[in-house]
């Protein structure tokens, strides 16, 4: 008789698979099993009206949470029909900015479960993003879409809550009430669960690879052969190096939790052919622990840089990037390069997008387009078209000197600069022209041009911004009450800690700042240091509740840059064809 997959047969090696070793038994796996009510079906325009949730694990319930919310204004009729929650109801009920952090509290760490999970968080991360909260971005788990997984339809024509509810026979039947939904919810949770073994999902990421569509099954037998690597891995924040036999380096990663996102590898949750080859040919696993998630994706983007793995997609070109510039002659041009020097606009994560953003320009500045190169004295060409068109003064025929060439050049330096916005204007009034005229394709393509170079622009800017300080520290609400803490130094991460509840951060800070690494700056617009590595560092700085403890000197950003123009373009992309009002800037 064969041995079972995963045993060893007679001559085999392979023992058979625990459950901790196919990934995150889900006996250990704690779920948060929540229900929302809400005055609409739309997080950007309705509100949480009452909250309830359900924490579990192995069977047993934990905690329950439940709260009626303030939206702030009426309930809609046809909510209350549907709900039974009225306007007097939540009147004097807590604010959602009272009642969230608890509830990020008591979802800490836990897999979040909802009927139509998407909705519930969808609703949470939203209400984060309002009120300046982190949002935990917790595994998520669908109800409904494991119900679809796992029953057939013949035995569940609808994978309704209240349908799911009566099959199951739950003692606790939906009522359009949060907990009582979420009471429902956790017990068809449980029954679901009870199927599932059936399938071999034995683990979290195999139940969560489940509920996504994935089929249910083991992965090869020379991926679990390897599992053992994941081992000794730890349960902390970093970055993870798969190597391969000849210690090279196979692939980059970062995970909040390095030994789930590792063991996650070897486990039927990994569906990526990509991946399984890579796994297939490992032979250790590397990981180094990261103060918090700043560092490690700085630390990723380093060693992709370094070693250029070969199953990491962006290690093809690691910190390629193409900038705008204008060339070293008596009459500059608009140049695509790879190494910039200042001016410079960029990067761009493509040569057609720079080339696109140098006829733009080109629209708005007195510069010309051919790429001949032009002497400074006794130019002797013949002009072109362009001339006969007025597009070009003809420096090449002689007939615009240096000196009246150069304001075009002071003008693209600038706009680069962020000292003069002039050329935007002119672009944006053309596009007005074009409007009134009701030529609104050409005015819809003018604008779209528009906005893409002023996102570019106001992206060089904020970068170079950046890449300018000597020395930058912020801190971040981890969380826990504690902060997490860097010190960057032109545009790069020197330093990275954490203090922790209960510990003072100025002497971490000052002790951080003590012993950060001495960074140098270099040539070009941004001191030497990579694009990507001064966006991540930027967006690190700007965003989650992140406070600026010191900068030397004051960190500023150009008063005439264009990230003036940021929500202009933003609002100029999704504007429909078709009416003048729709096309400009009003």
């Amino acid at each position: 008789m064969p041995a079972p997959p995963g045993s060893a047969g007679s001559g085999g090696t392979v023992a058979q698979l625990s459950f901790d070793e196919l990934g995150t038994p889900l006996r250990e796996v704690t779920f948060v099993v929540l229900d929302l009510e809400t005055t609409g079906g739309s997080s950007a325009n309705h509100s949480i009206t009452e909250i309830g949730a359900v924490k579990v694990r192995g069977g047993e319930v934990l905690g329950e949470l439940a709260t009626l919310v303030d939206p702030g204004t009426g309930v809609p009729p046809g909510v209350v029909a549907l709900t039974g929650i009225t306007t007097a109801m939540v009147t004097g009920a807590p604010r959602l900015a009272q009642v969230l952090p608890t509830l990020l509290e008591f979802m800490g760490g836990a897999v979040l479960v909802a009927h139509n999970a998407p909705f519930d968080a969808g609703f949470l991360r939203a209400a984060c993003e309002r009120h300046d909260r982190r949002w935990p971005r917790p595994p998520q788990l669908c109800t409904a879409r494991l119900a679809r997984a796992v029953l057939s339809r013949a035995e569940a024509p609808s994978v309704r809550l209240g349908a799911l509810a009566r099959l199951f026979g739950t003692a606790t039947q939906p009522t359009h009430r949060a907990l009582a939904d979420a009471r429902a919810t956790v017990e068809v949770l449980h029954r679901l669960l009870e199927r599932v073994g059936n399938l071999g999902v034995q683990s979290l990421e195999e139940l969560l690879a489940l509920a996504r569509g994935a089929s249910a099954h083991r992965p090869p037998e020379q991926v679990r052969r390897r599992r053992t690597l994941a081992r000794d891995v730890p349960s902390a924040a970093g970055v993870y190096l798969f190597r391969g036999a000849r210690d090279e380096v196979l692939y980059v990663g970062t995970s909040g939790d390095l030994r789930r996102r590792v063991r996650s590898y070897f486990t039927a949750a990994e569906r990526r052919r990509r991946m399984r080859d890579m796994v297939s040919l490992a032979e250790r696993v590397d990981t180094i622990v990261c103060a918090h998630a700043l560092e490690a994706g700085v630390r990723e983007l380093r060693l992709i840089a370094a070693h250029r793995p070969r199953y990491n997609r962006r290690s093809r070109n690691p910190g390629r990037a193409w900038w705008v510039v204008p060339t070293d002659e008596a009459f500059p041009r608009l140049s695509v390069v790879t190494t910039p020097r200042a001016p410079a606009l960029g990067p761009f994560g493509s040569r057609r997008g720079a080339t696109e953003a140098v006829e733009t320009l080109l629209d708005a500045l007195p510069l010309r387009s051919c790429t001949q190169r032009i002497p400074a004295r006794s130019p002797a060409a013949s002009p072109c078209v362009l001339h006969e068109l007025g597009r070009c003064r003809a420096p090449c025929a002689g007939l615009q000197s240096v000196a009246e060439y150069a304001p075009g050049v002071h003008a693209l330096q600038g706009l680069v600069a962020g000292a003069d916005d002039a050329p935007l204007r002119r672009l944006a009034d053309r596009v007005e022209a074009l409007a009134a005229r009701e030529r609104f394709e050409a005015a819809a393509a003018g604008r779209d041009r528009l906005a893409a170079l002023a996102t570019a622009l106001a992206r060089a800017q904020q970068l170079a911004a950046l890449a300018a300080l000597p020395e930058v520290v912020g801190a971040r609400p981890d969380g826990h009450g504690g902060w997490e803490l860097a010190v960057v130094r032109h545009g790069r991460l020197a330093a990275a800690d954490v203090a922790r509840r209960g510990t003072p951060p100025m002497p971490v800070v000052e002790s951080l700042r003590a012993t950060a690494r001495t960074i140098l700056p270099a040539d070009g617009p941004l001191a030497g240091a990579s694009a990507e590595e001064v966006n991540l560092v930027r967006r690190w700085l700007t965003t989650g509740g992140t406070r600026l403890v010191h900068s030397e000197p004051s960190w500023a950003e150009p008063a005439r840059g264009a990230a003036a123009w940021e929500g202009w373009a933003r609002r100029a992309r999704q504007a429909p064809l078709g009416s003048p009002s729709e096309i400009t800037l009003g």
